[in-house]
């Protein structure tokens, strides 16, 4: 497992902490993998999910800092939803 992904884990499973997202999302890593998420927790998968977010090593990084906001990150092209765009609101809230 990259460092990269390794990060992704542990950034997301504490975001999660205590939130209420339901369903499953995946992260798409732009040459480096994939991270699922299924209701309060992730982990290194690249199974189907109700949502795929994809976006580069930059703005997955800056999207778990909090640098990058995930809407602008969509609406800027950075980032790419495909599935159910409601289970991604429902996700960027979490990020947020």
């Amino acid at each position: 497992m990259s460092e990269v992904l390794d990060q992704a884990v542990a950034a997301l499973n504490e975001k999660l902490a205590g939130s209420d997202f339901s369903g499953t999302a995946k992260f798409d890593i732009e040459g480096t993998g994939a991270v699922v998420i299924d209701g309060a927790s992730a982990r290194v998968s690249d199974e189907p999910a109700d949502v795929t977010l994809t976006a580069d090593v930059e703005t997955f990084q800056g999207m778990m800092t909090g640098d990058v906001n995930p809407t602008s990150a969509f609406m800027t092209g950075k980032l790419k939803v495909d599935g159910d765009m409601g289970k991604a609101m429902q996700l960027a809230a979490v990020l947020a």
